[in-house]
């Protein structure tokens, strides 16, 4: 899978180097995103350290392994991962070029 597909921000990348290290101390898990059905706008992210399968794409982020599976790829092709923080902050947030629409709360969108 070509690396540039999906770009996470050094910010992101940085909280997830800090999540990963008390979450998966052993670093045997990789950070799966993927898209799933449902959520207000009719698609959700979704995002959490799991166990590769078969045919996941796997990119490396300065030694973060990101998990993508193949029916995730369409949905997720040139996104953005960021991390916002701050009084109005949100977390991870996902920039999705494709998303003809999003939810208020950004988790969900529709293509």
């Amino acid at each position: 899978m070509d690396q540039s597909i999906i770009s996470i921000t050094d910010k992101a990348l940085d909280q997830i180097k800090v999540i990963n290290h008390s979450e998966n101390p052993d670093g045997t898990k990789g950070l799966r995103l993927a898209v799933t059905g449902g959520g207000c706008s009719g698609f959700s992210y979704k995002i959490e350290f799991s166990d590769k399968k078969d045919k996941d794409n796997v990119l490396d982020f300065n030694g973060i392994k990101v998990l993508v599976d193949p029916k995730s790829v369409i949905y997720l092709k040139g996104i953005v991962l960021d991390f916002k923080d701050g009084l109005n902050g949100k977390g991870f947030v996902f920039d999705n070029p494709n998303a003809k629409n999003t939810c208020g709360c950004g988790e969900s969108f529709s293509i």
